[in-house]
């Protein structure tokens, strides 16, 4: 886990160059197969929405150029799929991550926590047999995928 650091770059746009080049790197050493985003929220200010929404582009575009699929999960569903609670504080986030995979974060970097607490919650999404489109349960799938759990 690892954090950009773009507080000493001026320039937006140059903000967005570095996460669009950073992310193409940590592509390009880790091969992932998938890319999982948070979905922006409005907050109390519009200008950070809209700032983390370039950002998030920027990271997006970077997957999307080389064919990675990308899957975007509300704070909520994350924060739930770790704690059980979608109005969980980010030390709570952070206190179960570091019991679920047994590391030690640096609680001075809990945005880089919450993209870690996202790729769980993608990591559970995908490995669940009952998730189907948006997250809502397929049952119908799960049947026909599971015909011996059908009892008569």
């Amino acid at each position: 886990m690892g954090v950009f650091d773009l507080r000493k770059i001026k320039d937006p746009f140059e903000k967005l160059a570095n996460i669009f080049a950073g992310v193409s790197e940590l592509i390009a050493t880790h091969s992932p197969d998938e890319l999982a985003v948070e979905s922006p929220f409005y907050g109390k200010n519009a200008q950070v929405i809209l700032k983390l929404g370039r950002a998030q582009g920027a990271a997006i575009t970077a997957a999307v150029m080389k064919g990675i699929p990308v899957t975007e999960y509300a704070p909520r569903k994350a924060k739930i799929a770790i704690c059980g609670n979608g109005a969980a504080s980010k030390e709570q986030v952070s206190m179960m991550i570091q019991k679920t995979l047994k590391v030690d974060l640096d609680s001075r970097y809990l945005d880089a926590t919450d993209a870690l607490a996202i790729a769980l919650c993608h990591h559970y999404q995908q490995s669940n047999p009952l998730a189907g489109v948006g997250g809502k349960p397929d049952w119908k799938k799960f049947l026909l995928e599971n015909p011996d759990r059908i009892k008569k």
